[in-house]
């Protein structure tokens, strides 16, 4: 079976001047606003295509890692995952950094960071960002 998801935006005006709301259609959250000056400067208060992005790598990254985990019979007690996408105005999205901090009784240090590292190149969002350098940095506590 295959789920889709859906969002819109609405944007209103050109791009320097303009501005717009998007909207997570399937789950019913938002609007959260996004303009091209929190894009290009970065903003506390309004929302990217970039942060969007940060949040389904984070997210898909530690449910792939979570399953890779309990696969290998050492289940985690928490997975901690910052993604953090960088934009380059005239250039496009550069890169997603994951940085994860796991507690996973008895595992080895070589284990996990196998595990982590498999998690990075096979979690459906990585494999669709795939035209970007991905790098991972792991913790384990």
């Amino acid at each position: 079976m295959s789920v889709t998801s859906e969002a819109t935006t609405v944007w209103k005006g050109g791009l320097a001047d303009g501005s717009g709301e998007v909207a997570f259609r399937s789950s019913g959250i938002g609007p959260f606003e996004v303009n091209w000056k929190a894009r290009s400067e970065g903003s506390t208060s309004v929302t990217t295509p970039e942060e969007l992005i940060a949040a389904a790598h984070a997210s898909c990254f530690s449910m792939a890692f979570s399953h890779a985990l309990a696969e290998n019979g050492t289940p985690p007690e928490s997975i901690d995952t910052t993604a953090s996408v960088t934009f380059a105005p005239g250039t496009g999205i550069t890169g997603s950094h994951l940085n994860v901090n796991a507690v996973v009784p008895g595992l080895s240090r070589d284990d996990f960071d196998r595990i982590a590292a498999d998690a990075k190149a096979n979690c459906p969002v990585s494999k669709a960002l795939a035209g970007i350098e991905i790098t991972l940095e792991a913790t384990l506590a």
